[in-house]
């Protein structure tokens, strides 16, 4: 299919006589109208673009062609950047060594590691007996497995305890649906064992069960715990959970003794949980679930600790006992700290390190369980970075991983000795191109929000830009599910920021950066907070000559693609261009359609729209029905065909209302990757050159052409 789009798209600019005359005389694709009324709540809603949804596997013929034409278009129109294109292409490229190997993590008697080699898309997944690597067995080459397909993923990965097995998932159309396989790695044969939408996976002490959580073929909600028996076509069912608003999955301990399901909801968790040496046992719950009670557990030392909000808004550990963990029973571990939130512990045989966030900064503290040394977080030697733990599945061990970086710190990797309590850098990301750190800065500002509060915005620029408001600016943002943005190092930025790019990140109220308040105050009726931040970060960053209007792209997606469209309608003057990713726009169709992938279980994130209070709030600023007449700038939307997490449809219909309302002669560009799901393409080359198309067009968005 790419194939002969390329080929309709030379005829195109042949006809023409250059791609710069396709740009000028190629119209965009007009989308037929076939309307379509929701009456709901003393709302009458004409859509006229319905007709682009199509859930089937094999889509309209109709649809097809209309997406091809929408390509063709974004290709008339880049047509005369493609050497562009190709040179960012080709300089993020040189920046990236294309033969390496990962850090190996231990687990059991082996060292497990990966290797990506030269020209070849995936990496190849390998063991050894050696920490150095030598005599490594090959345990799955991707490229093999990949042959024949346009897109191609491993999701789980998951030796047997004694290491003769290897239980591992794929997915090979980028829908996010992956189909669990059993491979004998002492033989190399793959076992009869083959089990479909398979989310979560744990083998039993033995080897004899696979633990796995299954998601619905329709909505796509884990809603069942099964335990399959090796060898055979039996599946017992250990667990379903019927509340729409859950998904589950299955877990175990670090110390390899007590298995966990988790029953998860937007803001509320419950935990069920089993000794590991019988499979066969008996589940447990820890406490039951109540809405806005959110904990996690884990089991250490004959104990279990738990994570949770439970009059502690931060989050606090509490430890309980086997015997009867419920609340009544649970003892303060970690007590609450209203300026710290906890986002984690993981526990080592004599150790445990938590995940703290402060004031948008991450952090890990050591705590020695077994001489009862004073607690210490590890040192960061910059006042603006990203660091967290790394694989560390080994339990008896008296060193770990974890990984740091900033915006203008290669990605580094630590291990840390509880001992001694030093770091060390073990591997730091190799730049075969070269890279000065000196020539460029990075800085955090604080920007003022319409209510009063302060909202910090990450910012990587050249050294020594002068803030006169003729820079260039690239923001983005999410701002959602309580997913913190962190300023982490990319190769392919410095394209931008050599280029006199200002590169920031604008941690808007719906992530966790300042903490759970944070998060709570960008959600459900509070939702608006996110869209507005954005708006007065970008005012901000203007009003202090970082930029300019006409010099200022945004970009965003899937909920920051909804950030987007919202900010669009809201204030479309501030802004020169936006890159409008899997955007997730058709907000009130999609919610009120529980058949859809997620949808119930995002009804306590967003709303459910069939409640008129929910209604009334959601309608405010859902992209597609707010837009309206008015000038927009540029856009550049991109949806995957086979995306289960925002389906396709959303960015093709937000697209041709957009070009049916707006009052400007600015280009709306809708571009579909017609082999891939919600993440673009598998590949790493792929990757990079849908990431070299993008910067191509934020940059000549500002006159940047080479």
């Amino acid at each position: 299919m790419k194939r002969l789009l390329s080929v309709a798209t030379l005829a195109i600019i042949a006809c023409t006589g250059t791609a710069a005359l396709a740009q000028n005389d190629m119209k965009p694709p007009v989308a037929k109208k076939d309307p379509k009324v929701l009456k709901i709540h003393g709302y009458e809603i004409t859509d006229n673009y319905a007709w682009l949804r199509d859930r089937n596997e094999k889509k309209n013929p109709e649809i097809i062609k209309y997406l091809e034409d929408e390509n063709a278009y974004v290709e008339a129109h880049m047509g005369k950047h493609k050497p562009f294109v190709d040179a960012l292409y080709k300089e993020m490229l040189g920046r990236i060594k294309q033969t390496d190997l990962s850090v190996p993590y231990k687990l059991g008697r082996f060292w497990y590691f990966t290797r990506v080699e030269e020209g070849k898309q995936y990496p190849t997944f390998l063991r050894s007996k050696t920490q150095d690597g030598k005599d490594a067995e090959i345990l799955l080459d991707q490229n093999e497995m990949a042959k024949g397909y346009t897109y191609f993923s491993i999701g789980a990965f998951e030796p047997s305890d004694d290491g003769n097995l290897l239980a591992f998932s794929t997915d090979t159309t980028g829908y996010r649906q992956y189909t669990l396989q059993v491979k004998d790695l002492r033989t190399g044969a793959i076992l009869r064992d083959k089990i479909e939408r398979v989310t979560s996976i744990e083998w039993s002490s033995d080897g004899k069960y696979l633990f796995f959580g299954q998601e619905d073929p329709v909505s796509k909600r884990t809603d069942k715990i099964f335990r399959h028996e090796l060898g055979s076509d039996k599946n017992d069912l250990v667990f379903e959970d019927k509340d729409v608003l859950f998904n589950v999955g299955i877990g175990r301990s670090r110390d390899r003794k007590m298995f966990f399901i988790n029953s998860g909801a937007a803001t509320m968790n419950e935990f069920r949980y089993m000794l590991a040496d019988n499979a066969l046992g008996e589940w447990r719950v820890i406490t039951p679930r109540r809405e806005g009670h959110e904990y996690s557990a884990t089991f250490n030392n004959g104990e279990f600790y738990i994570v949770t909000n439970k009059d502690a808004e931060n989050f606090k550990v509490v430890r309980a006992s086997v015997a009867d963990p419920g609340e009544a029973n649970w003892k303060d571990y970690i007590p609450h700290n209203p300026a710290v939130k906890i986002e984690g512990i993981s526990f080592f045989r004599d150790h445990a390190v938590v995940s703290e966030l402060e004031n948008g900064l991450e952090y890990l503290r050591v705590m020695d369980m077994k001489t009862r040394r004073a607690s210490a977080r590890i040192e960061t030697p910059e006042s603006v970075y990203t660091m967290g733990l790394a694989n560390n599945p080994e339990y008896d061990t008296p060193v770990i991983r974890y990984g740091y970086s900033s915006m203008i710190t290669p990605n580094t990797t630590f291990e840390f000795d509880f001992r001694t309590r030093q770091s060390k850098a073990i591997k730091q990301q190799e730049i075969p191109s070269g890279y000065d750190k000196s020539q460029y800065e990075t800085v955090r500002v604080w920007a003022d929000a319409r209510d009063g509060v302060k909202v910090p915005v990450s910012i990587m620029m050249k050294k020594g830009t002068k803030l006169d408001g003729k820079s260039p600016m690239l923001l983005y943002a999410y701002g959602s599910y309580g997913a913190s943005m962190t300023p982490n190092f990319s190769t392919a930025r410095l394209s931008l920021v050599d280029r006199g790019m200002i590169y920031a990140i604008a941690h808007i109220r719906g992530g966790s950066e300042l903490g759970e308040k944070w998060r709570q105050d960008g959600r459900m009726f509070k939702k608006m907070n996110t869209f507005n931040d954005f708006v007065d970060c970008s005012k901000w960053l203007i009003a202090k000559n970082y930029t300019s209007t006409d010099r200022l792209v945004i970009q965003g997606g899937s909920a920051g693609g909804l950030l987007m469209g919202a900010v669009m309608n809201q204030a479309p003057h501030l802004y020169k261009a936006a890159i409008v990713q899997v955007p997730f726009v058709d907000v009130m169709n999609t919610m009120l359609d529980e058949t859809l992938p997620l949808t119930t279980g995002e009804w306590i994130e967003w709303g459910n729209p069939n409640e008129k209070e929910a209604w009334d709030y959601m309608i405010q600023y859902s992209p597609y029905e707010n837009i309206k007449a008015q000038a927009y700038p540029n856009m550049l939307i991109e949806v995957s065909l086979n995306d289960s997490q925002v389906p396709y449809w959303e960015g093709a219909k937000y697209a041709a209302r957009l070009r049916e309302l707006k009052t400007d002669k600015n280009i709306v560009l809708l571009k579909t990757n017609m082999g891939a799901g919600h993440g673009g393409s598998s590949g790493r080359y792929d990757r990079l050159k849908e990431v070299a198309f993008d910067y191509a067009y934020a940059l000549t968005q500002v006159g940047i052409t080479k």
